[in-house]
Parts: C-alpha cells; sequence; structure tokens
C-alpha cells in the first residue's frame, strides 16, 4: 500500500518547488490573474494529495470506509492496491490528516465568520455618520462621502455595496481618478477576491509552521491588487490610476525610505507608470494550462493502480 505514501510526497514535494517557481519567475506581476490561477492549483494540488491519500489510508484501515469507497470497484482493482497490506500506519495517517481537513474547515469558518462581524460592525459606523436621508433606498448602491481628514476610500460589501470615500480622498482626487478607485474596489467585487483572502488566511492561520501556506497568503494579498489596478486602468488609464494611488498613499508616508505596512503601494504605482509587458496571448494560455493540470497530478497517481488492473 504505497500509494498513500507516494501521494504525501507528492504534495510535500509540490509545497516546496512549485512556491520557488513562482516566486522566482519574472511573469506573476506581468499577468497577476493568471498568477492568481496558478497559485490556486499549487494549494489544491496540495490539499487533493492530503485528502486522496486520507481515503486511501481509511481504506485501508476500516473495512466499511473501504467497502464505500470501492463498492463499485471490480475485484481485480481492490487487489491492485494491496489495501490489506498496510500497517499500523494506515488508521494514524488517516486520522492525522482528517484532524488536519477539520482544522482548514474551522479556521476558514472563523476567518469568515470574523470577516462579517468586520463587515457588520463597519456598516453600523456609517449608518451612525452617514444616516440615510428622506426617501433614499437602503438598497441602492451608492456612494458614500465621510468627513475626515484622512485621504480614505473603500469598498463595503454586502446586499447594498457602498464605495465610502473621505472629503479629503474627494479634496486629492482629481477628474477620472475617482473613477478609477470605483473600478479598483468594484474589481475586487467582482473576482470575489475577498474569498482567495479568506482561504489563503485560513490556511496560513491554521498551519503557521507550513511556508506555502504563507506564501500564498502572502502572494494573494500582492496578486489581487495587481489584478484590481489592471481592471481599473483597463477602462481609466494607467496614470489616472496611479495618480489616483498617490494622492490616496502620500501622507502614510510609503514613499518614504522607512519600509511601512503599505511598502507595496510604490512597486504598484511604478508597475501602471511602466509600458504594460504582457505576455503573448499563447503564453497565458500556455501557462493557464501547465497550472491546470498541476492538480490532476494527484488524480492520476491514485488512479494508476486501478488502471493498470483493468489493463
Amino acid at each position: 500500500m504505497m500509494v498513500p505514501a507516494v501521494l504525501l510526497l507528492l504534495g510535500a514535494l509540490t509545497a516546496v518547488v512549485a512556491p520557488r517557481l513562482l516566486t522566482r519567475a519574472d511573469w506573476p506581476d506581468r499577468e497577476p490573474v493568471v498568477a492568481l490561477w496558478a497559485w490556486q492549483c499549487v494549494v489544491a494540488a496540495v490539499l487533493l494529495c492530503c485528502a486522496l491519500s486520507m481515503t486511501l489510508s481509511a481504506a485501508s484501515a476500516w473495512q466499511e470506509v473501504r467497502g464505500h469507497v470501492f463498492a463499485t470497484a471490480p475485484r481485480g482493482v481492490v487487489e491492485a492496491y494491496a489495501l490489506g497490506a498496510a500497517g499500523a500506519w494506515a488508521p494514524t495517517t488517516a486520522v492525522a490528516l482528517a484532524c488536519g481537513g477539520v482544522w482548514s474547515a474551522a479556521m476558514l469558518v472563523r476567518e469568515v465568520v470574523r470577516a462579517r462581524a468586520r463587515r457588520r460592525r463597519r456598516r453600523a459606523e456609517l449608518l451612525v455618520r452617514a444616516p440615510l436621508l428622506p426617501g433614499e433606498d437602503a438598497g441602492a448602491e451608492r456612494l458614500v462621502v465621510l468627513e475626515n481628514e484622512r485621504p480614505e476610500a473603500w469598498w463595503l460589501r454586502g446586499a447594498a455595496p457602498r464605495l465610502v470615500v473621505t472629503t479629503a480622498a474627494l479634496r486629492r482626487l482629481k477628474g477620472r481618478q475617482l473613477d478609477a478607485v470605483l473600478a479598483h474596489e468594484q474589481g475586487h467585487a467582482r473576482a470575489r477576491h475577498d474569498w482567495l483572502l479568506h482561504c489563503s488566511a485560513a490556511l496560513a492561520d491554521g498551519f503557521p509552521q507550513v511556508p506555502v501556506f504563507a506564501a500564498f497568503r502572502d502572494e494573494m494579498h500582492h496578486l489581487v491588487e495587481l489584478a484590481a489596478d489592471d481592471m481599473a486602468s483597463r477602462r481609466f488609464g494607467r496614470l489616472t490610476t496611479a495618480l489616483a494611488l498617490v494622492e490616496l498613499n502620500e501622507d502614510r508616508g510609503v514613499f518614504g525610505p522607512c519600509p511601512t505596512p503599505q511598502a507595496h503601494v510604490p512597486h504598484r504605482v511604478h508597475r501602471l507608470l511602466t509600458a504594460p509587458d504582457r505576455l503573448t496571448a499563447a503564453r497565458r494560455v500556455r501557462l493557464t494550462a501547465v497550472a491546470s493540470l498541476v492538480p490532476v497530478v494527484p488524480v492520476l497517481v491514485t488512479l494508476v493502480p486501478g488502471l493498470r488492473a483493468l489493463g
């Protein structure tokens, strides 16, 4: 019964090699949407290796599980997996991986609950600071302006989404820069970047000792901003989007010599002010196809004994 062990080794190899290849490549910043897909495929492959190894280990350890997993399989296929040859490690592996899966789900639920609580709190604060006017429809999408000396703009998701802008931001944003900010935030909402951030944060917080999950979280925060910048720049121009970023972040010291939590902003501005250097369509398709094949490899490894028996 070597398949579960091979799957775990494959998952570990993928978790070590794939992030290094992605971080050393020069194309993720040029094609953030493709890079987002590639990272998702890598993490999906790692998780799939664990899930398939857990399933086969459980089938080897307990007859009840084996009956469900191989219910319709011919006898030759069942014998090809040598399920009865596993030792005491099979139930231990199955239980450990199952606990990891439950812990991951719990971390994701916690992350989603916290995000919704933050959103409810911000919406309640918004209603206090900017109450609805008489006759105003609460469900209509609208721009909300808050009195504040700090230039800020954010998208408040929910049943009635809002673009919240402070008065300081309105004084700074000129012409179509406000439209670029709106397009940037709407790009996040339409692409459901919040779910990518929730999942990456749940894995990184749940398994802080696993480097691939920490890298996944960091890259998601970086790449979703680049993808939203591209969405805004396609509609309102790269210069307009870059100037909007500068106006919103200039007073935060992000362009100074000292590092700040928004240290990625200068890189985003420089990227927007540089001539676009996109990959060709053919190379984008090839990269997407290669990334899509990564989660397929664990499935093929799992099916090899059965396919050989049938062949």
